[in-house]
């Protein structure tokens, strides 16, 4: 097989028209997408995949975490499958490419694979992973992890959301108005390869002109929820002096650790993404603040060394009212396989594409899966680095050339 020939089975336009239909899905006024994990939007993507599948003759399972996959069999039955894929579920005010360009470009792959007649050993599945935003429910990468065995089923399928919605409920939803054949057991299957394509949501390869990304590493992440407990009063009676103000109390918290977390090489990434004040009436001093941290950098050691001053932030700053820290997940930092990341390189280099190795800020469904078995993940632009937000832009030039990268490194692991 010539290099590059399944590459040139790759269509742009195909690749482009798809991600156009599923940005109607949860779209909204300003370009974006609402598509939020378990959410009715979310059904209707999966259907749309599903439907894409069928018409291609893949088949298509789920499993009891709602993981989507989609199989193109190999000439080896029993051999274990390669699998590509991301997420279709999005922020509240998300763009149309993160997670879903991942979906698109593995099935784009299997389009290829069929389209240029090509078999491999291995079958090649194509998946779209549950929740990996945790922008509805916490944590996010929640799919990948129950199968790769680092979060318990159980223990996810009870997580609420802000609504007090539980994910087992929601997920039965989704699942009724989105029906696959339901993979028997606790998720998680063997793997030989497993690859993901993204865009970059960093600004790094638009402005050194690349085209392609190699990436080696994925930094360490941690979140935390932190509550503030006070007492609700009349907010035309009640004294300043007297009051036990929660959101005061969240305030000085948090201002104490943006302090405490900003480093001079500006590495650490430290965000305060959500608060929720309770009651939530204007006239009312508030009784209860709550808000999330995502923290991030690439060594564990300095993660750790911030939890304990945050921890330490916490007990020192809510008086009169009382306070906690809780940390929803951490995940350490990922180092891709070399195999892989040569792998990457070397067909985005046989297919004369501008490139660069780089590590990925961002968490990302392969840090879970690098666990099982050798993973990398592949790079291209996004417009300025823009992304959980609603301008996020590619253009489809970029977005085909990942694809014929994907699909050159997928044929070839699945033939080894």
């Amino acid at each position: 097989m010539a290099e590059g020939s399944v590459a040139g089975a790759v269509r742009e336009d195909r690749l482009w028209q798809r991600h156009v239909d599923m940005a109607k899905l949860g779209g909204t006024p300003r370009g974006g997408v609402n598509r939020q994990a378990l959410s009715a939007e979310d059904a209707a993507a999966r259907n749309l995949l599903g439907t894409w599948a069928k018409a291609r003759g893949f088949a298509t399972f789920t499993d009891t975490i709602g993981n989507l996959f989609v199989r193109r069999e190999g000439t080896d039955a029993k051999a274990r499958p390669v699998l590509s894929g991301s997420h279709m579920d999005s922020q509240p005010t998300g763009g149309r490419f993160d997670g879903m360009y991942g979906v698109l470009a593995a099935f784009e792959a299997l389009e290829a694979l069929e389209d240029a007649g090509v078999r491999t050993k291995r079958p090649v599945v194509a998946v779209a992973w549950t929740n990996e935003e945790g922008s509805r429910f916490q944590p996010g990468a929640m799919g990948s992890a129950v199968f790769a065995g680092q979060y318990e089923l159980e223990d996810m399928l009870q997580m609420k959301d802000w609504k007090g919605v539980v994910v087992k409920e929601a997920l039965v939803e989704t699942l009724k108005a989105a029906p696959a054949p339901m993979r028997d057991g606790k998720p998680g299957f063997p793997l030989d390869g497993y690859v993901e394509a993204h865009i970059e949501q960093g600004p790094r390869l638009e402005n050194d002109k690349k085209t392609i990304g190699v990436v080696t590493a994925i930094q360490g992440s941690r979140r935390y929820i932190v509550e503030t407990l006070g007492e609700e009063a009349h907010a035309g009676t009640t004294p300043r002096a007297a009051r036990k103000d929660a959101f005061a109390a969240a305030l000085r918290v948090a201002q104490a650790m943006y302090e405490a977390t900003t480093d001079k090489d500006d590495t650490l990434r430290f965000t305060i993404g959500r608060v929720d004040v309770a009651p939530g009436s204007p006239n009312t001093v508030p009784g209860k603040a709550t808000f999330t941290i995502d923290m991030r950098h690439p060594s564990d050691a300095v993660l750790e060394a911030h939890e304990k001053k945050l921890k330490e932030i916490v007990a020192a700053k809510a008086a009169p009212c009382t306070a906690k820290i809780e940390r929803v997940n951490a995940v350490a930092p990922t180092n891709f396989d070399p195999m892989v990341i040569d792998l990457v390189r070397a067909k985005t280099n046989a297919l004369r594409l501008p490139n660069m190795d780089m590590p990925s800020g961002a968490g990302h469904d392969a840090m879970h899966i690098a666990g099982l078995c050798p993973a990398g993940m592949i790079f291209v632009p996004c417009e300025r680095g823009i992304s959980h937000n609603e301008s996020e832009n590619a253009v489809p030039a970029d977005l085909a050339a990942g694809a014929r990268v994907l699909v050159e490194v997928l044929t070839a692991l699945a033939n080894r």
